[in-house]
């Protein structure tokens, strides 16, 4: 294989590349090995002590030992290792999970919307991504985590590298951010897993090997303004826009985010770099420092922008990031899950560039590569690397009949290993980790859609977790996902405003409960056309619990309140204020925090009721 583009050298690339193809062909041998290094290197340890006894599993050959492992040791929730975790976060040093000492968490959030954050390569506790609902939960970080972070992005870019090949020394316009940090009973460091990774080591170590440079520096990243920090992200990327090759942010949210800000303070952009000057709304000395080291008067560069800008306007922005980032080869973020509404506003953005679905993870472990960076994010799977942790896959079945689970309909079967999934059937990922996570039921549900070698290829499907019920009704945030869609379409078409974003709340105070979904517009539509979009969407709820409920009218009419612009940037700014990072955010898709609730019945403007079922 070629080692060198007209990019210069990317033997890198090859090597990883290589690595990867050889472990895939033969990937089920591979995740026995695997299973039998986690094991050996945490023999010992309290919690599998437990089920293991005097077994000394070193004396046995790898096969046997994974069919003793997955005989012995039952599947467990996050509940089941969370009083071991507690304990390490108090300063216990005692073998609990791991041999080795851990000294280092993530906090985990229970999510109420979608996809986990793909977590990152750091060297403190980090908090996760999910930023929405729920008690705050840790998991083990150890060095396996940081190596296969590295791994996961170098493998990432070379499969993108392929398709759309960058400049070395170009610059990626990266919309990232840090927030705060707080310590645990036990002294240890706690943030938000992006607040580490952008100030450690292999922040510098991953740009160093795609030979691509993030145009902000550091002080903007970790400014603790988001507002300023976005601002500062935008006049560099600006600054710098021939030479940027991607643009990118951890979730697609963010990158919608600031080029909504955009639409509004382009003009004041243009004036600092005509004047090389920052305005008073940056004032953070640090920040403005930094900024202003790097930024020198350029008047052609802002008349050119300025020109761009007066006629994008005209068109809603339409190709806003092809017409201001001319070398641009992509946008790069995390598509799928929760981020899936936003898709079509970045389309919009993106005008004619690709757009590239990120990597899959969670705050547990790297799960899967997209190796076909070519594939729109509608169509996106990842290919499992099975050196990073041992997959188990429980099959999943959608057959309506009775089931006492009361988390969902799926009927459950006993877990198979990676070597035996079948293509199109639906699994919940369960995973043992090198970071002291054993058969633990990841929550994920996912589909297989083929293999890249020998290793299966995921296509993620939703969260397990229920997000409205109020008696025999269950819809997933998939199905609420479906139904804003076809309201939205007739808001869009009928209507000609656009749904910048939603949420939703199960109402069961009353007798009657009712779903409320929340819509922030963009735009003026009738209220003809409202009561028109909440009768479609009341319509569109599929669950059969529910159809019967709303036709006994056990469950009341649905609602949709329509709130003031602005309004979601107040729970954006709620989340911030509580430790979270604007990287990391994603809108609950259904919420009972009392605070949103206040911030959303605060700002409604309009209710309509549904009259999909005559009443």
């Amino acid at each position: 294989m070629e080692t060198k583009n007209s990019n210069g050298s990317r033997s890198y690339e090859h090597d990883i590349i290589g690595w990867f193809e050889d472990i895939s062909e033969n990937a089920g041998q591979v995740q026995t090995e695997t299973l039998r290094r986690i094991l050996e290197l945490n023999w010992g340890v309290e919690y599998l002590d437990k089920w293991f006894g005097d077994i000394d599993v070193r004396d046995m050959d790898s096969s046997s030992l994974e069919s003793l492992y997955t005989s012995f040791v039952p599947l467990a929730s996050h509940a089941d290792l969370e009083p071991y975790i507690s304990r390490i976060a108090d300063g216990d040093t005692a073998p609990l999970l791991t041999q080795k000492p851990i000294k280092l968490l993530s906090l985990r959030i229970p999510m109420s919307n979608g996809l986990h954050l793909a977590y990152f390569n750091i060297s403190w506790d980090t908090l996760s991504s999910g930023t929405t609902e729920g008690r705050q939960k840790y998991v083990p970080f150890t060095d396996h985590s940081a190596r296969t972070t590295l791994q996961i992005f170098s493998l990432a870019a070379a499969y993108r590298s392929r398709v759309y090949p960058t400049r070395e020394g170009g610059r990626i316009l990266e919309f990232i951010y840090s927030s705060k940090q707080f310590k645990t009973k036990g002294g240890l460091t706690v943030g938000t897993a992006t607040t580490h990774y952008y100030a450690s080591e292999e922040f510098k170590i991953k740009q160093e090997k795609t030979k691509c440079f993030t145009c902000s520096p550091p002080e903007v990243i970790s400014g603790g303004d988001y507002k300023q920090s976005t601002y500062c992200h935008l006049l560099l990327g600006l600054y710098f826009c021939d030479q940027v090759e991607f643009i990118t942010s951890t979730f697609a949210y963010s990158i919608v985010q600031a080029f909504r800000e955009f639409e509004g303070v382009w003009r004041e952009i243009c004036d600092d770099i005509r004047q090389g000057t920052l305005g008073e709304r940056i004032t953070s000395p640090k920040m403005r420092k930094a900024v202003l080291a790097i930024i020198s008067p350029n008047p052609s560069l802002a008349s050119r922008i300025e020109e761009s800008c007066t006629a994008l306007e005209i068109l809603n922005w339409l190709g806003l990031i092809a017409k201001l980032w001319p070398n641009a080869k992509y946008v790069y973020s995390i598509m799928t899950g929760s981020m899936q509404p936003y898709s079509n506003k970045l389309r919009h953005y993106a005008g004619g560039l690709a757009l590239v679905s990120a990597d899959y993870g969670s705050t547990e472990s790297w799960i899967g590569a997209n190796v076909d960076p070519y594939l729109p994010p509608e169509d996106v799977t990842f290919a499992v690397i099975p050196t990073f942790s041992y997959f188990e896959f429980m099959p999943l079945y959608r057959e309506n009949r009775d089931c006492s689970s009361i988390i969902d309909d799926f009927i459950e079967d006993e877990p198979v290993p990676l070597s035996k999934v079948k293509v199109g059937q639906e699994y919940e990922i369960v995973l043992t980790t090198f970071t002291g996570l054993y058969r633990c039921r990841l929550g994920d549900v996912v589909e297989v859609a083929g293999f890249h070698r020998g290793t299966p290829k995921l296509n993620f499907i939703c969260r397990r977790k229920l997000i409205l019920t109020i008696n025999i009704d269950k819809n997933t945030e998939k199905d609420l996902q479906l139904v804003v869609e076809k309201g939205s379409q007739v808001l869009t078409s009928k209507g000609g405003a656009e749904l910048v974003d939603f949420t939703s709340h199960a109402e069961v105070e009353n007798h009657q409960g009712h779903y409320i979904i929340y819509w922030e517009i963009k735009g003026e539509a009738e209220d003809g056309i409202l009561s028109e979009c909440c009768n479609e969407m009341d319509s569109s709820f599929a669950d059969h619990g529910y159809v019967v409920s709303r036709k006994t009218n056990s469950i009341g009419p649905l609602e949709l309140c329509v709130v003031k612009i602005g309004t979601f940037k107040k729970i954006l700014d709620y989340f911030i204020g509580n430790g979270s990072a604007l990287s990391q955010f994603k809108t609950p898709r259904c919420t009972s925090n009392q605070e949103i609730l206040k911030i959303l019945n605060g700002s409604t403007i309009k209710r309509l009721f549904s009259t999909a079922y005559g009443y």
